[in-house]
């Protein structure tokens, strides 16, 4: 049996938590907490995550006039859509495309290069409602940063659901969870999850030794080591250590994010994220030069 010191040193710690008091809006569709960018002083411990933007629930009326943001680029690197409220509809220069419903997922690899818009669906528009979702931007090695961009649309039902706790539920979204494997597709080593919890809970959910992991509260509140954190708040934790206790509140939401850190320059310039200040002035000029092609054209 371990001594209480040892469990202490296997229990992963929050360094930083990170709760915005304003948000603001990317497009006039998504009215967002900007929780999460590459700083530097914290990049080794967020990697192979880069941004994370939270749009918390926020009732729409109903519009003739969709809601989003338009056409734009990214390079050399994911984005990851998650839907838990209301619709999103996406199309991109790959020919990627479709409509995201409560519960799906969307995972778009802008790879060597691509434009995409994203607008609510026009299904919500004509009705209306809640919408709520969070945007998280994925790394890539520098050895696939030019890969070809491809689209994984994930549908809540190709989701595996497993019960923990005394009857939370986690979804499993990528990577594995007790020998349960979730459908995402990934370049690198990343468990996501998300779990929801109608009452309080106490589980514990464990990751390999010198990964990076945050949580993000988006319902209730949780308390880890005695510290209480609540909705709309990101934890970040050291990436020693292999175990996280989650205490949560009733009707309680969290998404978790869990990686291999991808030990390498970052140099990031709004829409590109690559190595090097070259790269991405050399992402710049083939956008303008069209090399990333267009919505238009299809």
């Amino acid at each position: 049996m371990k001594s209480n010191l040892d469990k202490k040193q296997i229990q992963k710690k929050v360094i930083f938590s990170n709760k915005v008091e304003h948000k603001h809006w990317v497009g006039d569709g998504f009215n967002v907490y900007g929780l999460l960018r590459p700083y530097e002083n914290i990049n080794k411990f967020i990697s192979p995550f880069i941004m994370l933007d939270y749009a918390n629930p926020k009732e729409f009326p109903k519009t003739d006039t969709p809601k989003g943001v338009g056409e734009h680029p990214h390079r050399g690197f994911e984005t990851v859509t998650f839907a838990y409220q209301g619709e999103i509809e996406h199309r991109d220069s790959s020919g990627g495309g479709g409509v995201i419903k409560s519960g799906d997922v969307q995972w778009m690899t802008a790879g060597s290069g691509l434009v995409h818009d994203e607008f609510h669906s026009r299904e919500f528009c004509k009705s209306g409602g809640v919408f709520e979702m969070v945007q998280l931007w994925v790394n890539l090695p520098k050895k696939v940063k030019m890969t070809p961009p491809k689209y994984q649309s994930i549908t809540n039902e190709n989701i595996p659901k497993i019960n923990i706790g005394s009857g939370s539920e986690l979804r499993i979204i990528s990577g594995n969870f007790n020998n349960t494997k979730g459908p995402a597709s990934t370049f690198t080593e990343i468990n996501i999850y998300d779990i929801n919890a109608k009452q309080k809970d106490i589980y514990n959910l464990s990751f390999k030794k010198n990964t990076n992991t945050l949580i993000l509260i988006m319902n209730g509140a949780l308390e880890i080591e005695g510290k209480n954190y609540s909705e709309n708040e990101l934890l970040i934790f050291d990436n020693e250590g292999y175990h996280i206790q989650i205490n949560n509140s009733k009707n309680f939401k969290a998404l978790i994010l869990n990686g291999t850190p991808i030990n390498e320059p970052v140099a990031s310039h709004g829409p590109f994220v690559m190595n090097t200040h070259e790269e991405i002035i050399q992402a710049i000029e083939d956008f303008q030069l069209g090399k990333m092609g267009s919505l238009q054209a299809q």
